[in-house]
């Protein structure tokens, strides 16, 4: 299993805007999430073991911090010209057999993913209030095969962010499958 390395973009980054699509057709953009404390974006797809080894366990976690304030969307951005159970349909099993709360958008032309500078499946990054980048890194030490999921490192910088705590910058890349890009688009 080949992995890939987030590229660890530069704390304090404003979060890129954006406007994409769930699987369901429902629009949804950065701005929808102003009133949040905290907003996690999380490149994901359906097919990685990196993001199948989490998926329950990242649901989970959706589930707790919403109502601590802390907003999170998925986002596919995967060829799925090249990978079709990554479209819309294989989305929205997913969604439903992992239990996912939160809007799972498809980034078809790859736009947003580029912006984000995101790498593999899953690349995770959390913002603050005013949409700056205070984490970025894996979900926890666990891996496909080692160890069971908890998100300890991202419920660690969830608590610091929520309690007014300096999120610490001591973060790991996540390590996943390769954002599996168009071959026309160059990132």
């Amino acid at each position: 299993m080949a992995a890939t390395q987030s590229t660890m973009l530069e704390l304090g980054t404003p979060a890129p805007d954006f406007r994409l699509v769930s699987f369901d057709g429902r629009e949804t953009s950065l701005d929808d999430f102003r009133d949040a404390s905290g907003l996690v974006i999380a490149f994901i797809c359906n097919h990685c073991p990196f993001v199948k080894h989490i998926r329950n366990e990242f649901a989970r976690f959706a589930r707790d911090y919403r109502p601590k304030g802390i907003a999170v969307i998925a986002i596919n951005s995967n060829d799925i010209l090249a990978y079709p159970a990554d479209g819309p349909e294989g989305m929205a099993a997913e969604a439903r057999s992992a239990g996912y709360t939160f809007p799972y958008l498809l980034d078809e032309t790859q736009a947003v993913a580029k912006a984000y500078r995101a790498a593999c499946t899953p690349d995770l990054f959390l913002f603050d209030q005013a949409r700056k980048l205070v984490y970025r890194g894996q979900f926890d030490d666990s891996r496909p095969g080692k160890g069971e999921p908890t998100g300890a490192d991202l419920r660690a910088a969830c608590d610091a962010l929520l309690s007014g705590a300096p999120v610490s910058t001591h973060q790991k890349p996540s390590i996943g499958c390769s954002i599996k890009w168009k071959a026309s688009a160059a990132h």
